[in-house]
């Protein structure tokens, strides 16, 4: 059975640092990408990072570049999501996601939620101004 589980959200200060933590099992680790979204009531999923399987190859949504760092630990089959200098505009729920990229092969877009198949339930962040 496919698991996703985030840890570490919470409420911080503007400027503040929060680590998220997304742990896995029951999928083969590193042939799947892993990426997290957030989203706020009334607002679809938005990709914010995504780190690849076997290539290390990562991406960030322009409004975090700069600012959060995703990590994984393939031995403890943990992605990490490091957000730094947290703006009021980041509070959302963070949810991790897994996709198999050579499914969609060069149709793969690491932000398209639609294309990821599992997904954690999520952890809160509230940064309050």
């Amino acid at each position: 059975e496919v698991q996703l589980v985030e840890s570490g959200g919470g409420l911080v200060q503007a400027g503040g640092s929060l680590k998220l933590a997304c742990a896995t099992s029951g999928f083969i680790f590193d042939d799947y990408n892993i990426g997290w979204f957030r989203q706020v009531p009334g607002k679809g999923r938005e990709g914010v990072a995504c780190t690849s399987g076997s290539d290390s190859v990562i991406y960030y949504a322009d409004a975090v570049k700069g600012r959060f760092t995703i990590s994984r630990d393939n031995a403890k089959r943990t992605v990490y999501l490091q957000m730094d200098s947290l703006k009021p505009e980041d509070t959302a729920l963070y949810s991790c996601a897994t996709v198999d990229p050579t499914y969609y092969k060069d149709k793969y877009d690491w932000a398209a939620s639609w294309q990821y198949e599992y997904w954690g339930r999520g952890t809160q962040v509230t940064v309050s101004s």
